[in-house]
């Protein structure tokens, strides 16, 4: 059998608000809550399984979506429409832009618990 990333524990501040943040943007389902998680279903099968944490215990990750050029425009419509600071670079030295790496797209912002979330239309290297 191959190697595959199954799931990944978000620690949030709140679960339901994190869960449904992501699942708003990219246009995904919440799913029902199983124990201490909420999980939101990537298309390639990997669970972001959402769990509640105090804040003192969340360690800032990060996590990077690729994503179609009409799914990054979705996307980039509802950072901005909700007013959430966004960044070109992971640095946050270009305020307010987006990159073009690799013939594509990217952006990068906070999600509500100061996770770094990224947007991308093409793979590094791509």
């Amino acid at each position: 059998m191959s190697v595959e990333l199954n799931h990944t524990i978000v620690h949030c501040r709140d679960k339901r608000e994190s869960a449904q943040f992501l699942a708003d943007l990219l246009d995904l389902t919440v799913g029902a809550e199983w124990g201490p998680f909420i999980p939101v279903v990537l298309a390639n099968g990997v669970t972001l399984d959402f769990a509640t944490a105090p804040t003192e215990a969340i360690a800032p990750q990060h996590y990077a979506f690729l994503i179609s050029e009409a799914q990054f425009d979705t996307a980039f419509a509802r950072v901005q429409e909700l007013g959430i600071e966004y960044f070109a670079d992971p640095h946050g030295r270009y305020p307010g832009e987006i990159n073009r790496n690799d013939g594509g797209r990217g952006v990068y912002f906070p999600d509500p618990s100061g996770h770094g979330l990224e947007l991308i239309t093409r793979p590094y290297g791509g």
